[in-house]
């Protein structure tokens, strides 16, 4: 199982345990926003999606 969060050069969101999850959450720290007509997340130039393992 992996871990999901996104990061800015100026903020890091929460870990969340799914993607789609974290992507609804990315609006907060300005990292994109999920698209609600089309369903797709849309992120924002600078912005890195990291992933952790966990047990």
């Amino acid at each position: 199982m992996f871990n999901y969060r996104f990061v800015t050069p100026h903020r890091a969101g929460k870990w969340y345990s799914d993607l789609h999850t974290a992507q609804q959450h990315a609006c907060a720290i300005g990292a994109g926003f999920l698209d609600p007509r089309s369903g797709f997340f849309v992120a924002y130039r600078g912005t890195q999606l990291e992933t952790i393992k966990r047990d």
